[in-house]
């Protein structure tokens, strides 16, 4: 049976599992490390962690904010990060499954947008996310990292 639901505090292992297939390279982050940054994305009130469980393992995880705005009538925008699906479970429509939650969650809270991006160049990525609704070049993108 699958659970499409947030993420509780006892989710944090499962998480970082699966954001070592996300970000392979990232240097490793203990638990104990990881444990106050989880507890603030837990308890914010402005970010949700979304998990897929399958046989009591996550397996597809993505993570929305929601922005407080002055703009656009002062409705709130949503950014959806951290999108991730183990490997031996795509392609199963697990990954659209917390997206979907995600954009459920945005849309009640009169979310006016929901941004999304990408690093991946691979067309079968970018289209997974067309196909869960998002449009691709629908504005211009850009990022600065810290130097």
């Amino acid at each position: 049976m699958t659970d499409i639901r947030p993420a509780t505090p006892d989710d944090l292992p499962g998480v970082m599992a699966l954001y070592r297939q996300l970000n392979p390279d990232d240097p490793v982050l203990n638990l104990t490390a990881a444990e106050p940054v989880w507890s603030a994305l837990l308890s914010s009130g402005f970010t949700t962690p979304f998990v897929a469980e399958v046989g009591g393992r996550l397996v597809s995880s993505c993570t929305l904010a929601i922005v407080p705005n002055l703009s656009r009538g002062a409705r709130a925008y949503g950014v959806i990060e951290n999108v991730v699906t183990d490997i031996d479970h795509r392609r199963i429509g697990l990954g659209r499954a917390v997206l979907q939650a995600a954009l459920d969650k945005a849309w009640k809270a009169d979310c006016y947008k929901v941004l999304l991006a990408t690093g991946s160049r691979r067309e079968s990525t970018l289209r997974f996310y067309e196909g869960a609704g998002f449009q691709r070049d629908a504005k211009t993108y850009f990022e600065v990292r810290r130097p």
